[in-house]
């Protein structure tokens, strides 16, 4: 062989190993007795141990003790010329620790064709099956809120019917409600499901019916669990879908007050309209004997392990809500925080896009 050859040849494999030094993946080679011969920068720091730890130890050391099969396996293929493909397993780190990897492993010949050992390249798959668990437990969390919706949008169904005559009456109600769930579910959604803010829940469901200069809301800043979020979110499009229709939004003058406090681990709230009596509309029975007095005296109290009352006078609606602070918040001792010495009112934030 020529000194050009040999230069050529040392080229090489001088760049086939710093391809290897380089690699994020642990490379590995050993020989037919599972006796480690190179280790690369990847495989330290995966596994722990530095080359001069490792090399000329036997592979084993990285198995754990129920796998070891594993590598009898590995070295009867290698040993017939057989590639291993690419599999997920698990090995041991020098602290002890277990990682998931998966692992490719194919023979090494020398310039004879004999085979002499086997080159494994390892990648820490431990991110990838983090995420996989992530995946399944969200998809079972999926699965279980979409059987309450579907439990939630039954009901609703059925209690409509039950006091609707008019198809085209239930097929609107239905509709609208079906469609407040849908903006509860999209707060939920941009918050990964943790819950939502009150105030802005209580924007969320005021905002298509306008007259942001009649409401007032005042309270202190509470996030929601999402149970919460859901039952409350019902009862509040009942009530401003009523107040539209019969109560404080409909005439020229009422006025709409939306409140809550945390006393004592307890979380109270109160929807109170006020108007004139000459403006307050005919439809009294509607307003008493609905869904939506379903939802607001027994639906969403019971929801929260809370008791709420409904008293309907004229020129006046309110309706009352206490509840455990542990039922409404995650952390009540954090998430919901005390009122200020002296609240003010504040308006509504500003409305949300319709959907």
């Amino acid at each position: 062989m020529s000194s050009s050859d040999h230069s050529v040849e040392d080229l090489t494999n001088a760049r086939l190993a710093a391809i290897v030094d380089s690699s994020f993946d642990a490379i590995i080679s050993k020989d037919l007795n599972s006796i480690i011969r190179t280790w690369n920068g990847a495989a330290e720091r995966l596994f722990g141990y530095a080359a001069e730890e490792a090399v000329g130890r036997s592979i084993l050391m990285l198995i754990p003790d129920g796998l070891q099969v594993e590598e009898e396996e590995i070295i009867r293929r290698i040993r017939a010329g057989e590639r291993v493909a690419t599999f997920e397993t698990t090995r041991r780190r020098k602290d002890g620790s277990l990682v998931p990897v998966s692992l490719t492993v194919s023979p090494i010949r020398d310039p004879d064709g004999t085979i002499v050992g086997a080159s494994k390249i390892a990648r820490d798959i431990s991110e990838t099956k983090a995420n996989e668990r992530r995946i399944r437990l969200l998809m079972r969390e999926v699965n279980h809120r979409v059987k309450n919706q579907f439990a939630v949008i039954l009901s609703m169904v059925r209690e409509t019917v039950k006091r609707t005559i008019d198809p085209r009456e239930v097929e609107a109600r239905v509709r609208d409600r079906i469609m407040a769930l849908s903006r509860t579910h999209d707060l939920l959604v941009n918050s990964d499901w943790t819950g939502a803010d009150l105030s802005v829940l209580i924007a969320e469901h005021l905002a298509p019916f306008g007259h942001d200069d009649r409401i007032t809301i005042r309270g202190p800043i509470v996030t929601l669990k999402p149970n919460a979020v859901q039952h409350l979110g019902m009862a509040l499009h009942e009530l401003a879908t009523n107040a539209a229709k019969y109560g404080a939004l409909t005439g020229e003058s009422g006025s709409l007050s939306v409140t809550w406090s945390i006393e004592d681990g307890m979380f109270r709230m109160v929807w109170e309209e006020k108007t004139p009596v000459a403006e307050v509309a005919e439809a009294d029975a509607e307003r008493r004997g609905g869904f939506g007095t379903v939802v607001l005296k027994r639906v969403t109290p019971q929801s929260m392990n809370g008791l709420a009352t409904l008293d309907l006078l004229p020129g006046l609606l309110r309706w009352s809500l206490g509840a455990p602070a542990s039922a409404i918040g995650d952390d009540p001792d954090d998430a919901c925080r005390p009122l200020p010495p002296k609240p003010a009112d504040r308006p509504l934030p500003s409305q949300p896009t319709r959907r």
